[in-house]
């Protein structure tokens, strides 16, 4: 088995933890978003409450992939780019 090994500066390191703990906020909030918005469709007279909160969190899903470009963007600035670590899959 090939192993491998990449080295991450402590500044890319801190750039990395940063952006990560912006997208899990963001997670949250869109859970929190449709929970709510998903509670207030039980009642008729808050509906409208409810819709704006599933637009609320269709924004915050649409923002997710603008966190994972922000910090693309930056590491790229700071003279990293995509690295072994990275994946699809990250925040």
């Amino acid at each position: 088995m090939n192993d491998l090994t990449f080295t991450i500066g402590h500044e890319e390191l801190v750039i990395r933890q940063r952006w990560e703990v912006v997208s899990i906020i963001n997670d949250i909030l869109v859970a929190v978003w449709f929970i709510i918005g998903s509670i207030l469709f039980f009642h008729e007279s808050t509906t409208v409450a409810g819709t704006w909160l599933f637009l609320l969190g269709s924004i915050e899903l649409l923002i997710r992939p603008l966190i994972r470009l922000a910090r693309r963007v930056h590491l790229t600035r700071i003279g990293r780019g995509r690295s072994a670590s990275d994946s699809d899959e990250d925040y």
